[in-house]
C-alpha cells in the first residue's frame, strides 16, 4: 500500500507544473486507485475560464485513460497552508468513481489537513446508482 506522504509528494509535483497564470492558484491532485495504480493531474487555466481544468479532473481523466475506475484514495494540494477543497464539479467527479470508504485529503505539501469520505465531501449526492 501506498504511503500517504508519497501520494502528498505526486501531488506537490503535479501542483508545481500547474498552469494557473490568471489565478495564481496552482493545485496538484494524486490518486491511488483500487487495483494500486498512481495517477496524477494539475490545474490548467485558460484566457476563457469556463474551457480550464481542475487537477482533480486531470487526475481522473488520467485514471480513466490508464484503466482504473475506482479511486481507493485521493490527495489535493493546493498552494497555501489552508486546506484545498475539492471545487462543487470536481466533487461530483470524484464521486463518480468512489465507493463509501474512499478517502479524500486536502493537503499541504508537510501533511494532511482534512480528510472527508464522498458522503463528507458530498452529502446526499447524485450517483450512477441513482439511473438504475
Amino acid at each position: 500500500m501506498t504511503d500517504i506522504s508519497e501520494l502528498i509528494r505526486l501531488a506537490t509535483e503535479a501542483r508545481d507544473a500547474a498552469y494557473a497564470p490568471y489565478s495564481n492558484h496552482p493545485v496538484g491532485a494524486a490518486l491511488i486507485t483500487d487495483a494500486g495504480d498512481i495517477f496524477t493531474g494539475c490545474n490548467v487555466e485558460n484566457a476563457a475560464y469556463p474551457l480550464g481544468a481542475c487537477a482533480e479532473q486531470s487526475a481522473i481523466a488520467a485514471m480513466v485513460l490508464g484503466g482504473g475506475r475506482t479511486i481507493r484514495e485521493i490527495v489535493v494540494v493546493g498552494p497555501t497552508d489552508a486546506p484545498c477543497t475539492p471545487c462543487g464539479g470536481c466533487r461530483q467527479r470524484i464521486r463518480e468513481f468512489t465507493g463509501p470508504d474512499t478517502l479524500v485529503h486536502a493537503c499541504n505539501e508537510r501533511g494532511v489537513l482534512l480528510t472527508m469520505t464522498p458522503d463528507e465531501l458530498l452529502p446526499v449526492s447524485f450517483g450512477p446508482e441513482n439511473l438504475k
